[in-house]
């Protein structure tokens, strides 16, 4: 748990609620007259500021993560197979009844407080004292965009019975762009504590640079059309401009700390790659749960774990990583290999997070050694079943990034790293990218430069050479490994269709069509929104 009790929990986590499925949310529910001081505005703000952080610290992440060539999902002897709900995005094999992909209503409950926070302040023209609300609002609708493709744009508070239509992914993308570009200059540069977890000018800026970036892709005619070989960028200077007002503000660097303890149970505002990020802490704001997807499924038999300590609760371990995306951590004295194990496991030191010469073993005092290669019981088997045993454990590399301390995990499996949404190591590879896209290179950086700097700080081997855009793919699967943006990263750069296991061709139920790029309408949201078609392709 953390010590630092934090500023922004103090007057904000009692206003903390879930958020509910229904658009047409009874926005008076709370208050009859609007709160009128700073505190008690304040804590309504939270509730937007955090409406996200249940879906962030579980289901959001298994959609992301599965989808990707990052990891798949395994079950154990038919245990863990819940339907699919893992199975089907490591396959690309979506159904509109998935849990992974419930959790729509969060974003649109969150984006109706905010309509309501924006109306009660005065809305649009208060400026500054709604700015956040409507920077909250914006990333809420790029969440929606990014996963679902057309979105309802949801810019007003809604009347008793009003409904509204999901407008086309590229009017979303231009609505978003237009809400930042007019609130940038109305939010606050500061960045210190009491700013930690909230949106900022910087965020904004974030938000808008990631939008930039992925132009081609949100402003396609259709989500299958977007070709990322022909596919022309006419806001790469754009992004580039936003990249280097965060540079030169001098707010934000890659820190002096190791890779491993900047995502660690004791993270926070003393991180200064973090731009933008979900606080979590076991006991006031609970719901991440990284380190539960990830463990070694066995690990609480465990006199001690691989992580330095007897762990209270037992791991889920139904996340491994691919075999294709643990071969990228390869580079000579890379800081973040130590982020990864496989092979013969190591116990790690519960302070530092680093490894150690200690080898870990299993309750029979036998060494924990897992495989990169993940050997399915039957071939083909769409329930992805490796065998309910200590072989079955060992498939697949995990990842230690976001550490576990039982202090934490015994609470229900929760932990309490903050979980950075954008950071400052994103902006410098994001600068990189649109250089080698045809951007115009500027303030004397090179995509080269930019890209060693992310390679120096982590003490891996720099480049002499102007990086592809597939070392670019290679570079942000290493930095970004668990901060839910390799989906994202793939589609734009073009590999989402790929093979990776187990989503190769002549498996029974692997799916290629680019209709996946976007999620299906969960069957819960059809029913409340009955005049939306599904997308796609489903």
């Amino acid at each position: 748990m953390k010590t630092n009790i934090r500023l922004l929990f103090t007057a904000c986590a009692a206003a903390l609620v879930t958020g509910c499925t229904n658009l047409d949310v009874d926005v008076e529910s709370q208050y009859t007259e609007y709160p009128t001081t700073e505190i008690a505005i304040e804590a309504k703000m939270a509730d937007v500021y955090y409406q996200l952080r249940d879906a962030f610290g579980r289901r959001y992440m298994e959609v992301q993560a599965l989808s990707s060539d990052e990891y798949t999902a395994v079950s154990y002897g038919g245990g863990w197979y819940d339907s699919g709900a893992y199975a089907h995005p490591s396959l690309h094999n979506y159904t509109y009844e998935d849990a992974t992909i419930d959790w729509m209503g969060q974003l649109t409950s969150g984006i109706t407080k905010a309509n309501k926070i924006i109306a009660e302040l005065g809305g649009n023209e208060a400026g500054a004292a709604v700015a956040p609300a409507r920077a909250m609002r914006a990333f809420f609708h790029f969440i929606l965009m990014d996963c679902w493709g057309d979105a309802p744009i949801l810019d007003h508070a809604m009347a008793e019975g009003e409904t509204i239509d999901r407008s086309p992914r590229a009017d979303v993308a231009k609505f978003i762009e237009s809400e930042l570009k007019e609130i940038i200059p109305q939010l606050t540069d500061e960045v210190n504590t009491n700013t930690y977890g909230k949106p900022t000018k910087w965020m904004a800026e974030a938000l808008l640079a990631k939008i930039y970036i992925n132009w081609p892709v949100y402003t396609a005619a259709s989500v299958d059309l977007y070709d990322a070989a022909t596919a022309k960028n006419e806001k790469l200077n754009d992004c580039i401009a936003l990249c280097d007002d965060i540079i030169k503000s001098g707010k934000f660097n890659l820190g002096s700390m190791s890779y491993s303890k900047k995502f660690g149970p004791d993270n926070g505002p003393q991180v200064e790659d973090f731009i933008y990020v979900m606080p979590y802490d076991t006991y006031t704001a609970q719901g991440m749960q990284y380190g539960r997807s990830r463990c070694w499924k066995d690990i609480k038999s465990c006199e001690k774990s691989y992580f330095g300590m007897k762990l209270s609760q037992s791991g889920g371990g139904y996340i491994t990583m691919t075999p294709e995306f643990a071969s990228l951590f390869n580079l000579e004295g890379d800081q973040r290999n130590n982020c990864v194990i496989g092979g013969t496991v190591h116990v790690y030191d519960p302070k530092t997070y680093l490894p150690t010469d200690e080898i870990a073993v299993d309750k029979n005092g036998d060494p924990i050694v897992l495989t990169k290669e993940i050997t399915l019981v039957k071939e083909g088997d769409i329930e992805l079943g490796v065998g309910d045993d200590i072989n079955g454990y060992s498939q697949g590399y995990r990842s230690v990034k976001f550490f576990v301390i039982d202090d934490d995990f015994k609470n229900g499996r929760n932990q309490s790293n903050d979980l950075p949404i954008f950071r400052y190591a994103d902006i410098l590879l994001t600068k990189a990218e649109a250089i080698v896209r045809g951007g115009s290179a500027t303030n004397g950086d090179t995509a080269t430069s930019l890209f060693n700097q992310i390679r120096s700080y982590v003490t891996a081997p720099i480049i002499d050479h102007t990086p592809s855009l597939q070392e670019l793919l290679d570079e942000r699967g290493r930095e970004f490994l668990d901060e839910n943006w390799r989906r994202n990263d793939m589609i734009r750069f073009g590999t989402f269709e790929s093979e990776f296991f187990p989503h190769y061709r002549g498996f029974p139920t692997a799916n290629f069509d680019k209709t996946r790029r976007i999620f299906p309408l969960h069957k819960d949201i059809l029913n409340t929104n009955p005049n939306w078609k599904q997308n796609n392709g489903y």
